[in-house]
């Protein structure tokens, strides 16, 4: 059985997404990070950086295996299952390219605007904002050659930014919404993507 660690952030879901895509059975641990359960000793000692998600496979191979850092847990669970991620060659990496500017821009870029913008930081607000409208940009022209991120596929690069660019739509609407409404490839993804079953269902997952 699968166990995984996690909260209703952007990054918390991305896992449950891709779970929910592979259809096997998992259990959700829920990690309040208002709570600051990501510090308790049990939770460290699956994830020594303190973030979530992270994940305990049971029937992994010199099992119980742990995880942490959702790109890991990802690039895992797809290749376990042989879904979702190619198995080599030039698709493959493709994917993991795409998979990784999340990972190293989407996330931190987006995530130190929201932290910004609660603080009214006008001159961090500024650069945060250029540079997730930029990334916005990246985006949207490579969602314009082809229906999802990395090619023809759905893949785990597109359940990787799916998540931030809802969180951007529904947290920093000041900040970005013009920006987001004028994007036509990227909410032509957005509905695409937002209408499978089980992205659907692992967004409306709530810890309450």
């Amino acid at each position: 059985m699968i166990t995984l660690h996690t909260w209703t952030t952007p990054n918390g879901r991305k896992p449950i997404i891709l779970l929910e895509e592979l259809a096997v059975p998992y259990t959700i641990v829920p990690v309040d990070l208002g709570q600051r359960e990501q510090f308790e000793p049990a939770f460290l000692a699956i994830s020594p950086n303190n973030k979530i998600p992270a994940l305990v496979d049971d029937e992994a191979a010199g099992a119980p295996l742990t995880m942490f850092e959702s790109g890991a847990i990802l690039t895992y669970l797809a290749e376990k299952h042989g879904r979702l991620l190619p198995a080599a060659g030039a698709e493959r990496y493709r994917v993991l390219t795409w998979l990784h500017w999340q990972i190293g821009g989407v996330g931190p870029m987006f995530g130190q605007l929201g932290f910004f913008a609660k603080q009214d930081d006008a001159f961090a607000i500024d650069h945060f904002v250029k540079e997730a409208e930029r990334l916005l940009g990246v985006l949207d022209k490579q969602l314009s050659t082809g229906p999802y991120l990395a090619g023809a596929g759905y893949s785990i690069a597109d359940i990787a930014v799916y998540p931030w660019i809802v969180a951007a739509t529904e947290r920093l609407g000041p900040q970005l919404g013009a920006t987001l409404a004028g994007k036509a490839a990227l909410q032509r993804w957005l509905k695409l993507v937002g209408e499978r079953p089980a992205v659907g269902k692992a967004m409306a997952w709530s810890a309450g």
